[in-house]
Parts: C-alpha cells; structure tokens; sequence
C-alpha cells in the first residue's frame, strides 16, 4: 500500500467573492521509502498538494490518505497530533528559533510536540546530528551559521522524531548551488540510512534530477509526460 495517496483531489480557496482553484482532479501515490518532488511553475499547485499532506489544510473534494490515515477527516488538533508523529518538515526559510542552540533546536520538537523525557531526547538529537554532520556544532546558534549548515539542522529536526514521512518545501531555494546540491545528496543519504520517505515541492532542476519519481503540476492538475527522464508516476 502506498504510503501518500491522493484520490481525486481538488482544493479552492476564497478571495473576497471570488472562488480561486489551485488543484483540480489530482490522483497520485507514492510508496514508502520514496525519494519524490512535486514539480512545476510558480501557481501549479505543488506547495497547496504539499500541504494538503502535511495536514496543513484540507481538500475541498477528494481524500488524501497518509500512512493509513484519511487525513482529509482531521480536525485541527487532530492534524496536529498526527504530524507531531508522523511528519517532518524542512522549509526554505530553514524557521530554526535564533535563541535556541543547535542542539536544541534539534530537541524542540520532542520537547514541545512529543513530550519525550530528557533521558530520550539526548541521544535522539545525537544520533541525528551526527548523522547531518553537525555534532561540532551543537552549541552554536543559528546566527553563528552558514545557510547550508542552517538546513543541515533543519533536516535533522525533521528526522529527530523518526518520522515515516519528511516534507520539503523548496528546500534549496536560498542556497547556492553546491550547498544545495550537497544537501541534496544529505537527503538522499538520509532517506537512505532511516528508511524514510522524502516528498519536495520544487522547481529546482538539481532536486528533480536527484527524485526518483517526479508528479509535474500545471494549472492545478497533474499532467502526464516525464521530467528528468522519469516517467510521472500515477495511483
């Protein structure tokens, strides 16, 4: 069973009297351990399909399954809940807290979402930081980075809950191109070593040449065709 599964998905958000679509009629799935970008122009609808799995927002029709659960039936909290265990993100913007170290911008989300005991947590925000390359720089602030050690964080906050799931909102877009293409391949690795499924939202060429599967968004709805030389993957 795939572990993200979009079944004729559409979204239409509001502005004013004006109804706007931004997904229309999407199906797609993607299994476990997948390494898959949503791609395509500024307004396809890749960051709103990101969202909808996430748990950030809801469809307007459809259902979007994610490790089992129907999470188009979620409330709030519930959504909350369910991305506290079993979701990681990394963002753009790479949203580290500039008062917290390293090391606890790592721990924060087992503090605050998971409520894990210290004698867990440590060695939860070791291990990962080792993983990303990053355990000599623990006590660091993010002031005191650069931007790709900043997202080296970031996916090690995602991975610190051992989630089944990471979400990738154009991670590389504020990097410059050889510290984006070796976050990357970190990700890649990463996916690698924890079994973890990596999902982007993306229009950078260098994630879509690394993807294994490749959706292309247009206008709000999944087009056939192939991108990077990969077929575009349909449920």
């Amino acid at each position: 069973m795939a572990l993200v599964s979009l079944e004729n998905v559409g979204k239409t958000y509001r502005m004013d009297e004006v109804e706007v679509p931004a997904l229309s009629g999407v199906s797609l799935a993607i299994e476990e351990g997948s390494f898959a970008a949503l791609v395509g122009p500024s307004g396809s609808g890749k960051t709103t399909a990101l969202n909808l799995i996430g748990c950030l927002d809801r469809p307007s029709t459809g259902r979007v399954t994610v490790a089992g659960q129907d999470v188009s039936l979620l409330g709030r909290r519930q959504g909350a809940a369910f991305r506290g265990q079993k979701l990681g993100f990394v963002f753009q913007e790479f949203n580290l807290l500039p008062v917290l170290t390293v090391a606890e911008n790592v721990e924060y989300p087992l503090l605050m979402i998971r409520d894990l005991p210290k004698a867990r947590r440590g060695p939860a925000v070791a291990r990962v930081l080792e993983a990303v390359g990053m355990s000599d720089q623990a006590a660091k602030y993010p002031a005191q980075l650069s931007g790709g050690q900043k997202q080296r964080v970031a996916v090690a906050r995602a991975l610190v809950g051992e989630p089944a799931l990471v979400l990738a909102d154009e991670p590389t877009a504020n990097l410059d191109g050889a510290t984006a293409q070796r976050v990357i391949e970190l990700m890649k690795r990463m996916r690698d070593e924890f079994g973890t499924t990596f999902v982007f939202s993306t229009h950078d060429p260098r994630i879509m040449d690394q993807a294994e599967v490749l959706f292309h968004l247009q206008d709000g709805r999944l087009v056939d065709g192939a991108r990077a030389g990969k077929e575009v993957a349909h449920a």
